[in-house]
């Protein structure tokens, strides 16, 4: 009997043994296509000069179909996949934004690849890249070595960039930070990820500060609520918030009142072995969490 988990209305069963094969390395992130498919960003290494990602594509039952990226991609840290199946994968090592389609033909790269940008512009280790449904623009949370935000028009010219706090000093094998980041209103301390609702409100995932803030595309900050570790967050058709945070799944309204959280670490099929990092809700209301720090950890909760 599969083991059940969820809260209030999400209800969901664990789905054992997916994918089929292990997936060779770290799944820092997932997302899925308007027809099912399942798309792993995968990294195997720390390495600053390895090109050690790729993605890997798997139907909606596990079966592998393909992958692509091998030869260029450094550290994939976060996929998003538009409504017109559009592909933009954050390569953090490589302070780049790459654009694919769905055949995983690259169509552009956004940034100097091996390139850091200068101190407060794209890009220095971008961590996750969305564009918003209503003004169609591209917004980049630039955050282990920026703390900033940055958003591009359709031409790709940066429009606007905002945020304060820098690492000055960082160790990726040891995540040693800098003690001086930005705590306030509109500050950051590592915008690890990023979501847009269909209003083009626009949530940071403000990791080190233990909280997601709330902004405009203008970057006007909004407000904001407290939530420990939060990672990365899927915001589904009914405005509702799932975060990838401190090893569970928090529920949450866009106002940031909870409803709940469901699943837990542990060494169950069913649980997180590694830390929760990336999310993603497909059509049918199924959940896919990557876990970083533990090698082949990925785990599928289908909605019932």
């Amino acid at each position: 009997m599969r083991k059940r988990l969820g809260v209030a209305n999400y209800q969901y069963e664990a789905i054992e043994n997916w994918p089929e094969i292990d997936i060779p390395g770290i799944a820092s992130d997932v997302a899925t296509d308007s027809e099912g498919r399942v798309y792993i960003a995968t990294r195997t290494a720390y390495e600053f000069d390895s090109r050690a990602g790729m993605v890997m594509v798997f139907d909606r039952d596990g079966k592998f179909l393909r992958s692509f990226g091998d030869d260029k991609l450094r550290c994939p840290h976060h996929i998003w996949i538009s409504s017109d199946d559009e592909i933009y994968l954050a390569d953090s090592f490589d302070h780049v934004i790459r654009h694919y389609n769905l055949g995983g033909e690259l169509i552009e790269v956004i940034g100097t690849p091996g390139q850091p940008g200068m101190a407060g512009g794209p890009f220095n280790q971008p961590t996750g890249a969305m564009m918003a449904p209503g003004c169609g623009d591209l917004f980049v949370a630039d955050g282990y070595r920026q703390c900033r935000v940055h958003r591009f028009d359709s031409g790709r010219n940066l429009q606007l960039s905002w945020g304060s706090g820098d690492w000055h000093e960082y160790d990726f094998a040891i995540f040693g930070y800098d003690p001086e980041p930005g705590t306030g209103p509109g500050e950051f301390a590592l915008p690890h990820g990023i979501s847009i609702d269909r209003n083009d409100q626009v949530y940071i995932m403000d990791r080190e500060n233990d909280r997601i803030q709330v902004f405009d595309v203008n970057g006007k900050y909004l407000y904001e609520w407290s939530i420990t570790n939060p990672n990365q967050a899927f915001i589904d058709e009914s405005d509702v918030m799932h975060s990838a945070s401190n090893g569970q799944v928090y529920v949450s309204k866009l106002d940031g009142e909870l409803i709940g959280s469901w699943c837990s670490m542990g060494p169950e099929p069913w649980q997180f072995t590694g830390g929760p990092h990336g999310i993603w809700i497909d059509s049918r209301g199924d959940v896919y969490v990557a876990q970083v720090g533990k090698p082949n950890a990925l785990n599928k909760y289908a909605r019932i």
